[in-house]
């Protein structure tokens, strides 16, 4: 007896899999969700949660522009299915910020004008804060070769390595 032949209108007809619940804490909010599980954590983000701070840029992982921090760490959310962090702390640029007050990487970002278009600051500000967390920066070349995920079509590199600069500086002192 032979199998039968599955079709690609067979397939279409086929129901999409169920959603999956996750739960996640969100810039410090406990989030409980329901998700397909090819769901990438940007369009979470940006599509579920309207936190729109966060970037698609090449939706490759190739430019850094949805740099975002998962239990401190860095990530390109473009890269990572929402399912996969079940559990974890997500903390996007809109949640670097204490109220009014601005993130030191932030204040930094603004006082050198680390930024001209500003489609990657937000991916630049949430790397640039692990990068100060994980401490192997010490020079401005070493800076620059750890920010390398972090494109910026516009060139403000210079700008954006002082503001990194004077945030490590000011944490150290």
């Amino acid at each position: 007896m032979s199998s039968p032949v599955e079709t690609p209108a067979a397939r279409r007809a086929q129901p999409p899999p169920p959603k999956v619940r996750i739960a996640l804490a969100i810039n410090g909010v406990p989030r409980r969700l329901e998700v397909a599980p090819w769901t990438s954590l940007l369009d979470l983000l940006r599509e579920h949660l309207d936190l729109t701070g966060t970037k698609k840029g090449c939706d490759h992982g190739q430019c850094g522009a949805c740099t975002v921090l998962v239990d401190g760490v860095r990530i390109n959310s473009c890269l990572t299915l929402a399912v996969m962090k079940d559990g974890a702390e997500v903390t996007t640029i809109e949640g670097l910020a204490e109220g009014d007050a601005l993130h030191p990487v932030q204040r930094a970002f603004v006082e050198h004008d680390a930024f001209q278009c500003g489609y990657c600051t937000p991916g630049q500000i949430c790397s640039a804060v692990a990068l100060m967390a994980e401490g192997r920066a010490k020079t401005p070349d070493e800076i620059r070769e750890l920010m390398s995920g972090n494109i910026c079509r516009c060139g403000a590199y210079p700008n954006i390595v002082a503001a990194i600069e004077q945030a490590m500086a000011e944490r150290e002192g």
